[in-house]
């Protein structure tokens, strides 16, 4: 993918383009903003433009080839093993570093997800930016540049991402796929500036089982302790989608409060469910409302402190039922 074909970020593909046009490109880069906005697109991109016999990124020579295929001798990709990125594997990398590249002007190494490395991986790589090789670049990318050692940030030229625009993502997926205007605006709305999520695998938990979830959730009641622990129990199932779990319920929520407080039906995000929405709100109060999506917030800060999830889907299911 050329510089060109990547939807917004506008701005940093300038900087690149002009670091690249006039030979200036840092040693190493911090790609940093929110999962799948476009980070790990805009380092390959970058990295295809470097390369390209054309020095565009033109797609059709062989070093673009190579590069979208992840065979590029002088390109080496680094992600987590397992929970973490590890020192054997920067080591690894330093190692492959001290050679000259093969056929590019310089060796490149792509770390996604830069802020799972463990400590001494880190402090590791520390080593290599303080005392960078001439022939490489590293380009980091992470979502949670916070996590990671201060001192390697400092020694990037950090480069921060934002969430694409909701109308710019819905504008782009009536393009290219075959979704209504309804399907388009939930899809852009819960993806939260994310084609990741708005393409991938959160799609039909957006648009289809979505509408289960919710209907699922807005039949809790304190008094039937049953169906609650049965949610709770699928929920805890779903390690993987969890959050995006949450982000749905936090929309409904949302949508209940807006709706209370007036709003027009368009600044929703379940517009399909309008019905449904006039429904709940008609039976919550301003107050209970947030106080709900207070118990969201505190359930996603226990979960990612990685607590038994069960019991902390549970006690979420609690305090929205109430």
């Amino acid at each position: 993918m050329t510089f060109s074909q990547i939807i917004g970020h506008e701005r940093q593909k300038d900087i690149l383009r002009r670091a690249l046009a006039h030979g200036r490109l840092a040693h190493a880069y911090l790609f940093e903003g929110p999962e799948g906005v476009g980070k790990r697109l805009m380092a390959t991109a970058l990295v295809r433009a470097l390369f390209c016999a054309e020095g565009t990124g033109c797609g059709r020579c062989p070093a673009c080839r190579k590069i979208d295929h992840h065979n590029h001798p002088d390109l080496h990709i680094l992600e987590a093993d397992g929970q973490t990125i590890k020192i054997e594997q920067v080591r690894a990398l330093q190692k492959e570093l001290t050679f000259r590249p093969l056929e590019g002007p310089r060796k490149v190494c792509l770390i996604d997800g830069a802020e799972r490395m463990n400590a001494a991986a880190a402090n590791s790589l520390l080593k290599t930016l303080e005392e960078p090789s001439g022939d490489a670049l590293l380009i980091l990318l992470s979502s949670r540049p916070e996590s990671i050692l201060s001192t390697i940030r400092s020694r990037c030229q950090r480069l921060p991402f934002t969430r694409l625009p909701q109308a710019r993502i819905k504008e782009v997926l009536l393009e290219r796929m075959e979704l209504d205007p309804t399907q388009g605006h939930i899809l852009a709305a819960l993806s939260e500036g994310s084609f990741k999520k708005a393409l991938g695998k959160d799609r039909d938990l957006y648009l289809e089982k979505r509408r289960e979830l919710l209907k699922s959730l807005t039949a809790l009641a304190p008094s039937r302790v049953l169906p609650l622990f049965e949610l709770a129990n699928t929920l805890a199932e779903e390690k993987d989608r969890l959050f995006e779990i949450l982000d749905i319920f936090q929309a409904f929520y949302r949508d209940l409060l807006l709706y209370r407080q007036g709003r027009p039906e368009d600044e929703l995000v379940n517009i399909d469910l309008a019905e449904k929405i006039r429904r709940v709100a008609s039976r919550e109060s301003l107050p209970s409302l947030l106080t709900k999506l207070d118990a969201i917030e505190a359930g996603r800060r226990h979960l990612e402190r990685n607590v038994n999830r069960q019991l902390a889907v549970e006690v979420l299911l609690m305090r929205l039922a109430a």
